[in-house]
């Protein structure tokens, strides 16, 4: 999965690491996972809670990004 839009969302809504894990109620490390295309996967509760924060749908914030190269 590609994160790079996710990075994108939180720059207009202006919202800060700290204060979306805290919203979100993950981990601040477990964020920069996300941010950082190093998550292996991701819950549709986290999911769900991240679009709600950031008042968007998956797409958004989400891209399939194919392994197969």
């Amino acid at each position: 999965m590609g994160f790079k839009l996710f990075l994108r969302a939180m720059a207009k809504r202006n919202i800060s690491s700290n204060d979306l894990a805290e919203r979100v109620r993950i981990t601040p490390t477990n964020l920069s996972i996300l941010k950082t295309d190093k998550a292996r996967a991701i819950s549709f509760s986290t999911l769900e809670k991240l679009c709600a924060v950031l008042a968007c749908q998956p797409g958004d914030i989400l891209m399939y990004v194919s392994n197969d190269c």
